[in-house]
Parts: structure tokens; C-alpha cells; sequence
């Protein structure tokens, strides 16, 4: 017998068709969304990889370097070489800015670290390997080998670029030697060091001639720019990262983080607002998606009643009348998936967030349209169900 839901399906196939894509349109953004989590985690992890280490220490009763401001003097690390167990200690400094042209900004997030640090996400170029002045790009920042790009009082060239290496905002990261970075995010512009010193001098209580020494060791404290945002440690092997962290937090008068704590705090604490914004989204796109193929497949069902009581008039059994109607649902719904599953698969390279596409994600969305596609057809086979046979001969 040839297929109830073939045929319907056929004498109106172009409305059809533009529904199915309408909703995959839908179904497209709900993919997307998910990515954009997705990518949020994957790129606060990306971030902890490239750190490389097993211990962050940070201000004491802060969540820094990424969460709240954190400040530490960037000689600290020499009490945290001391202790047991503790095989490396590396300053680093984070500043999220604009920089670029007059005519191309980029918003990034600055790491500040030791020329001599390893990168393993390089793919073109070279490392930094001078104290001041050079610059390795993510490659989504836009900047190419040999740019020159100005931030604040000096001018950096870009000697390497790497893959992959974003905040947990989406922004590409950049690195450059540790000095320049404190430089940037602590150190104050002439101006303002020419009205602070003013200040100092104008108090009364710090007058020169009777304080010449309390007043150079309080200008130093103020405009120094000797401050790192965090620590990262790198223990031996055999020793217990939480041990360590808990003997520094306890000696050192500082608050410790292990790699599980850091990524906690970095997706579950930072990323938390928006994974429940987008989870909210998700939430309203579904009822969205649900309720347009339902009126979808009602309104196809309401527009040949007439038919389905010939159908029934000739003896055509209620289960194939309701087969129909939901081979027509799932038809829908396979179409606006697949139309869906091929947008986002090429608009996901356009957004300026990293979007992941997982398979999971991908499997789940289908089976979510099609078990919504299964409810929506309830209304349009309820309302054939009780259309009567005889209406086919009246009026």
C-alpha cells in the first residue's frame, strides 16, 4: 500500500520543505548555543593546559587571577622555592584590554610570563626569547608575524602565533615577557605619577626636609610596579599537590589552588552565569521549536479533514490515519535537523566565540526533535480521530 503520509506530503511539498528549514533554522541556533559552552569550558581548560601547573597561589581570600583581582609582590616565589616538595615556582601577570590600530581593535587577555617559558601551542613563529617587547598571538586575534602593535607607551612585535588558546570569555590570548606586562597593568602614566608625587609632597605629614627617607620608601611602595597576578608551582614527583597547598596556605599567609580547584573555580564559578543564561535559552528555543511543529502539523491535519473522512469512509483504519500524521511530524523534524546540523556546521567559523560541536550534543538534539516531533503529532491525530465518516458526504 503506498504511503498516506508520501502522498499528503507531496501535494503540498514546497510549504512543506520551507517549514522543515524554517525549523532547522531553529534547531541550528540550539546547536550553536550549545557550542558556545562548550567552547567556554574547552577553552577555560585550554588555558589551565597552558599554564602547566600543578598549584596556583594567589592574594589570600581571593579567587584570582581570573575570577577577582589578585596581587602579589613578584619576589614571593623565593619563600615558595623553600618548601618541600615544590620543584618550580613562575610569576605571571593577566590584563584583559583592547590593543591594535586605529582601525582594528582586538579585545584580548595579556599573559605575562618568563621569556623562557614553554608554549607548546605554537604553530608558527618562534617563542619570546627577549625580556621586552615581543608578543605570541593566538591566531584568532588576527595578527600576523612581524605586525607591530602599540599598547600603552611602547611598541611589541609579534614573533609567534598560536592555536587554540583563548580566556574563558572567548577573547585570544596574548603573551608577552613578564616585565612588560607588570609595566602595563601596574605602572602609572607620567601624568598621574607627576600629580601623585605632588600630592605626597603637598602632605603635611610626609614634609621632606624633616622626612626625606619616609617619603622616597612611600613614593617606591606607590609606584612601583614589582606585583605579579598569580604563581604557578610545579611539584615534585611523589609529593601530594594538596598537601603542598595546604602547608602554604597555612605558613605563607596566602591562598593555594590545585589544577581541580583552579578548573572549578574557572567553570564552575566564572562560566556559571552564562551556563544557566544558556540554559535558559535552550529551554525557550525547545518550547519554541515544539510549539511551531505542532501547529505545523495541526494546521496540515485541520486543512484536509475532508480527506481524512473519505479515508475513513472507504475503511481506511484509524492507525494509518494516525501513521500518517506522525510520519509527517517525524519527516518535519528529520528536515529541520539536517537543515539545522548543515548551518551550524558552517556559520559556527563566523562567531566570534569558539564554538565546540560535540557528536553527544549532536545525537541529543536529534533525539530531542524527534521525540518532540512525537508530542507535537498528538493534537493533529486527536483532532482527526474524531472527525466522522459521514462529514465526507455533507456539505
Amino acid at each position: 500500500m503506498i504511503s498516506l503520509a508520501y502522498r499528503d506530503i507531496g501535494n503540498s511539498f514546497g510549504r512543506y520543505l520551507f517549514t522543515g528549514i524554517g525549523i532547522g533554522l531553529l534547531i541550528g541556533v540550539t546547536l550553536t548555543i550549545a557550542g558556545v559552552f562548550r567552547g567556554m569550558v574547552e577553552d577555560g581548560r585550554a588555558l589551565l593546559k597552558v599554564a602547566d601547573a600543578d598549584i596556583w597561589v594567589v592574594q589570600q581570600n581571593t579567587l584570582g587571577p581570573f575570577a577577582e583581582p589578585s596581587s602579589l609582590p613578584d619576589d614571593f616565589y623565593r619563600g615558595l622555592l623553600a618548601l618541600p616538595g615544590v620543584d618550580r615556582a613562575r610569576n605571571v601577570a593577566y590584563l584583559t584590554l583592547e590593543i591594535g590600530s586605529d582601525t582594528q581593535r582586538v579585545r584580548v587577555m595579556l599573559q605575562g610570563i618568563d621569556p623562557d617559558t614553554f608554549l607548546s601551542n605554537i604553530i608558527a613563529g618562534r617563542p619570546l626569547s627577549r625580556s621586552h617587547y615581543e608578543l605570541v598571538v593566538d591566531q584568532r586575534s588576527g595578527f600576523q608575524i612581524g605586525d607591530t602593535i602599540k599598547i600603552h607607551r611602547h611598541e611589541y612585535r609579534v614573533v609567534g602565533i598560536t592555536e587554540g588558546v583563548r580566556s574563558p570569555s572567548g577573547d585570544p590570548m596574548v603573551f608577552l615577557p613578564l616585565k612588560d606586562a607588570q609595566e602595563i597593568q601596574f605602572l602609572k602614566d607620567n601624568d598621574a605619577l607627576y600629580r601623585d608625587r605632588k600630592k605626597l609632597r603637598d602632605n603635611p605629614q610626609l614634609n621632606p626636609p624633616n622626612n626625606p627617607q619616609l617619603i622616597d620608601a612611600v613614593e617606591q611602595s606607590l609606584f612601583s610596579n614589582h606585583r605579579v597576578n598569580a604563581i604557578l608551582l610545579t611539584t615534585r614527583a611523589g609529593f601530594d599537590p594538596d598537601q603542598i597547598a595546604a602547608d602554604i596556605e597555612k605558613w605563607l599567609r596566602v591562598t593555594a589552588y590545585t589544577k581541580t580547584q583552579m578548573e572549578q573555580i574557572l567553570i564552575g564559578n566564572l562560566i556559571a552565569t552564562g551556563s544557566r543564561q544558556i540554559g535558559m535559552f535552550l529551554a525557550i528555543l525547545t518550547i519554541v521549536t515544539a510549539a511551531i511543529i505542532a501547529l505545523t502539523v495541526y494546521s496540515m491535519t485541520q486543512t484536509k479533514l475532508k480527506e481524512i473522512a473519505v479515508l475513513k469512509l472507504i475503511g481506511t483504519s484509524n492507525f494509518l490515519i494516525s501513521r500518517m500524521i506522525l510520519l509527517e511530524a517525524l519527516g518535519l523534524g528529520l528536515i529541520g535537523f539536517l537543515s539545522g546540523k548543515l548551518a551550524v556546521t558552517y556559520w559556527a567559523p563566523l562567531f566570534p566565540k569558539h564554538v565546540v560541536l560535540l557528536m553527544d550534543d549532536t545525537l541529543r538534539a536529534l533525539v530531542l526533535t524527534l521525540i518532540i516531533c512525537v508530542l507535537a503529532s498528538i493534537a493533529g491525530i486527536r483532532s482527526a480521530l474524531k472527525v466522522p465518516p459521514s462529514s465526507a458526504i455533507g456539505g
